[in-house]
């Protein structure tokens, strides 16, 4: 009898041990989009859709480093030299003319379906908590179902319902819901570039498309050659914003 406890309480532990961490999967996926780096730099080309209308295109320069980014606009002309600055949960955005930064909200719109907090490098594990609801397949490609909610109100949504995949540990898909429930917008990932981090090759973002979930909306992320690199720390000074 002792024997058959013994064992009973081993195969517990061992599935206890199996069970994969939500935290974990989430950290690990972040560096696929621009999280946890030690100093990145990737260029996006933006495309908006409404219905038959499309948005002049974009074109953003972004820098990052841990939990700070800053993005800069280099088209249209007209908008050249915009940034959008974020060190850890705080978010700025200034341009040509104004006096001083303006804070502004991750939540709010830049441009089309995309929000501002969706342009800045991802911390999901720093602004989420996660639990593993589910696992389930994707065209074919078996992954982890993450439900993740908002740690503070500076995150860019309140919730997220995130598929990992198993084997490559990015993102591929993602629902985004309001506090209430209610599903806003869905996108979906495509890792066509790779980067070098300590010593291995890692898939890292090429495309994100953001649909709206009540009106024919989109927008396109299209995101070019990454490269990594050393950034001064007055890349993402406050003060030199001004």
């Amino acid at each position: 009898m002792r024997r058959i406890v013994s064992l009973a309480l081993f195969a517990v532990s061992a599935t206890v041990m199996a069970a994969p961490d939500a935290h974990s999967i989430l950290k690990d996926s972040d560096q696929a989009r621009g999280g946890g780096l030690p100093g990145i730099v990737w260029e996006i080309r933006l495309q908006s859709r409404d219905g038959d209308r499309n948005d002049e295109p974009q074109r953003i320069l972004v820098k990052a480093v841990d939990n700070s980014s800053v993005a800069e606009t280099q088209e249209p002309v007209r908008f050249k030299g915009s940034k959008i600055l974020q060190v850890d949960r705080n978010m700025w955005m200034t341009r040509p003319g104004l006096s001083k930064p303006i804070p502004i909200s991750p939540r709010q719109r830049m441009s089309g379906q995309a929000s501002n907090g969706d342009i800045a490098a991802t911390n999901y594990a720093g602004d989420y908590d996660a639990q593993l609801a589910a696992t389930e397949n994707i065209d074919g490609d078996p992954c982890y179902v993450l439900d993740l909610s908002a740690k503070h109100k500076r995150a860019t949504y309140d919730k997220i319902r995130y598929w990992v995949s198993v084997k490559r540990v990015v993102g591929i898909k993602a629902e985004f819901y309001s506090v209430s429930g209610k599903l806003l917008k869905t996108a979906t990932f495509q890792y066509g570039n790779t980067i070098e981090h300590e010593g291995k090759r890692i898939p890292f973002i090429s495309r994100m498309t953001i649909r709206d979930a009540l009106i024919d909306a989109e927008t396109v992320m299209e995101f070019g050659t990454v490269k990594v690199k050393k950034i001064a720390a007055s890349e993402f000074d406050l003060g030199q914003m001004q």
